[in-house]
């Protein structure tokens, strides 16, 4: 019988995942096999006869169950990436044991105990800050997760988490299969009026490939959001519009009503089971913002500023619309439409006549040069790593000495087996064992325009942020340098890890960093001047309204999450209205409910904290205002930058790392500056 490949060592060039020999029958034997080795890599340090010490204890367990967690990575991100029936079945198997693992560790009060003596011990044991940042870590993952709770508590605890864990995979799986079922055949040329040549042709090569007559829009991104900008078509955009409002929300069996009922009472659950009065508490004691008072209270006066500003650009854009075109009441489907129209008059900018400069290579070229320019780091694609999909390139990180920084993998552009949106993951955590460093391999994934057989891959600015934010995110997770795995790159609290990837979105505003990618994909013309003093310009257009919609989702996390009886709600879409009472402009839609498909708190890791947006917001302006007091490429503060936040992980609390970079705290004023919704000085 061949060796299960996710059992042995990979033979490949610098350990990557080798996708192309996995499958998928090879998953669930090795989830299983790997949980077994982990259970007995736990058993021995639970067991060991020695007295119980940071290093046979503490290190031991956050070092313990790597081969599992390599499996975990490698399918969990296929899982969203590049999915399939088998996989998705496969997930649904596999969650409910890993949920039972993790409890197993949680809950095991033999371990629980040499870390308890550990922790109870931790001033004499002279330990650096690194060290008493994991045993805090280690001691609170095992303290707020059950293990001070009685035997039939524990066995409650299993049962929810179980079942949380099952619940989530199947919203997404609905999510997903509602987005891939919607598709939109046009068959008269007349009804694509206003749409861009690009995005033509581009539904024009979908039909095809679905040997249809016509052209195809579906609800991925590139199909979707052109289409709701620039379509004439007013019953077009509404139809779409409505389709993709609608996700998990039409009594059928993708519903997924019943699913967000479920977790945020079993959430609500096992916060009160952990002695938390909800589950927006037991989430924020391990925030920068600490409490649901303190996030409610910056929502509130971030909304307070905003609002006025909203309600203005909001009329504005009504008169407008009425103007043009008689429209008497501004819906939903009209606001992108609308506010293109309005920002192509008021600043003669149009996303297709910056289209022509933002080819893809040369962005992903402009990100590189820029990384280089702060950080020291060199990118060369490779081809001798495997991937999962023909479409996701490879690349070689290395620093100026020639050492290797990180592999990194791109994955671009939309398909059937691929989640919407844009993230950032990572295939094996940075760390330091035996005196080795062990280099991260860190992946970003979009779903940008793919290239037509007439045009390369041309990105809206839009894409352009989008890229630079993901791509901050993976530099934070490539320059990691900590010696704990639990603690590396991105393992930092949830409203702090929005600060690298939204700090570099900044360079995509400045003349200087433009020059360098920005350039027309046939002529090779640097973007003229006058367009990127507009782009400047135009970043606070809406900014009201864009502050407004940012503050909504986080209020309609909360109104879930910090809720004392989420057991009462009977209705997901009235509660929601209710949500968004207060940051409301459009009128209501019955048909469309957005909880049913807010993949970032019910699917994803942002329960309770999807205010964090706009949180990290605060500090990448106010960080930002610093680079541009030295120089967007000034060096110094670049390594200030690297040294205290790009490298060191969650080795120390947020504030003191941004402090020590910065100086002093963060002023939100620096946000609402840049945002215009102050005056700037």
């Amino acid at each position: 019988m061949t060796p299960n490949i996710l059992l042995k060592s990979f033979e490949t060039p610098y350990n990557t995942a080798p996708f192309s020999k996995i499958k998928n029958d090879d998953f669930l034997p090795a989830f299983k096999q790997c949980i077994e080795d982990a259970k007995a890599e736990i058993d021995a340090i639970a067991n060991n006869k020695e007295a119980p010490t940071f290093n046979n204890t503490i290190v031991a367990l956050d070092f313990s169950g790597e081969q599992l967690d390599r499996v975990s990575s490698i399918f969990f991100n296929l899982n969203s990436a590049e999915t399939n029936d088998a996989i998705q079945k496969i997930a649904q198997e596999v969650s409910p044991l890993l949920s039972e693992f993790s409890n197993d560790i949680t809950l095991n009060e033999t371990l629980f105990k040499r870390i308890k003596s550990v922790y109870d011990a931790k001033n004499t044991l002279n330990l650096t800050t690194e060290e008493q940042t994991l045993l805090d870590k280690k001691y609170k993952s095992f303290s707020r997760n059950g293990a001070n709770l009685t035997d039939d508590k524990k066995a409650k605890l299993r049962e929810i988490d179980k079942e949380l864990s099952k619940l989530k995979l199947k919203f997404g799986e609905n999510v997903l299969a509602e987005t891939n079922k919607f598709e939109m055949l046009i068959t008269d040329e007349k009804e694509l009026s206003g749409l861009p040549e690009g995005t033509m042709e581009a539904a024009k090569q979908l039909a095809e490939s679905k040997e249809k007559e016509g052209w195809l829009f579906t609800l991925d991104y590139p199909s979707y959001i052109p289409f709701v900008t620039y379509a004439d078509n007013r019953e077009l955009r509404k139809k779409i519009t409505l389709a993709a409002g609608s996700k998990g929300f039409n009594n059928d069996a993708l519903d997924n009503q019943d699913i967000v009922l479920k977790i945020a009472t079993l959430r609500h659950e096992r916060a009160n089971l952990l002695g938390y009065k909800t589950h927006a508490h037991f989430v924020l004691e391990e925030r920068m913002a600490k409490t649901p008072e303190k996030v409610l209270a910056f929502s509130n006066e971030l909304l307070e500023k905003a609002k006025p500003a909203a309600d203005k650009e909001f009329q504005n854009l009504q008169s407008f619309a009425k103007e043009l075109d008689g429209i008497e009441q501004l819906e939903k489907w009209d606001g992108s439409y609308y506010s293109e129209k309005l920002k192509q008059k008021l600043f003669s900018l149009d996303d297709e006549l910056l289209k022509p400069y933002f080819k893809l290579e040369n962005v992903i070229n402009g990100a590189f040069t820029i990384a280089n320019k702060l950080f020291d780091l060199n990118f060369e694609e490779i081809k001798d790593i495997d991937t999962y999909h023909q479409d996701v390139l490879t690349y070689k990180v290395t620093n100026n000495s020639g050492d290797l920084v990180s592999i990194f993998y791109a994955d671009f552009f939309p398909r059937s087996g691929k989640r919407n949106g844009a993230w950032m993951t990572s295939y094996k955590p940075q760390s330091i064992k035996n005196g080795i460093n062990d280099r991260p391999h860190i992946s970003i994934v979009c779903n940008f325009t793919k290239p037509t057989k007439s045009k390369p891959s041309l990105l809206t600015f839009n894409e352009v942020t989008t890229l630079f934010h993901e791509f901050g995110h993976a530099l934070h997770g490539m320059l990691a340098n900590t010696t704990y795995p639990s603690l590396s790159g991105t393992s930092v609290f949830w409203d702090f890890v929005e600060l690298p990837s939204q700090v570099m979105e900044n360079w995509c505003y400045e003349k200087e960093s433009l020059e360098l990618f920005a350039k027309h994909y046939e002529t090779g013309e640097v973007i003229p001047m006058d367009l990127v003093e507009k782009i400047k310009e135009s970043a606070t257009f809406h900014q009201g309204m864009q502050t407004l919609r940012q503050i909504s989702f986080g209020l309609l996390d909360m109104s879930w999450h910090a809720n004392e009886s989420p057991e009462s709600i009977k209705n997901v879409k009235t509660h929601e209205v209710e949500a968004f009472k207060n940051t409301t402009l459009y009128p209501e839609v019955t048909e469309n409910c957005m909880s049913t498909s807010f993949s970032h708190i019910f699917q994803g890791g942002y329960s309770s904290g999807y205010y964090s947006y706009k949180w990290a917001e605060v500090l990448d302006a106010d960080a930002f205002e610093y680079f541009k007091e030295t120089g967007i490429f000034n060096k110094e503060t670049a390594t200030k930058f690297k040294a205290n936040v790009l490298s060191q992980g969650g080795t120390e609390d947020p504030m003191t790392l941004y402090k020590r970079f910065r100086g002093k705290e963060p002023q939100p004023e620096a946000l609402l500056r840049r945002a215009g919704l102050i005056e700037k000085y």
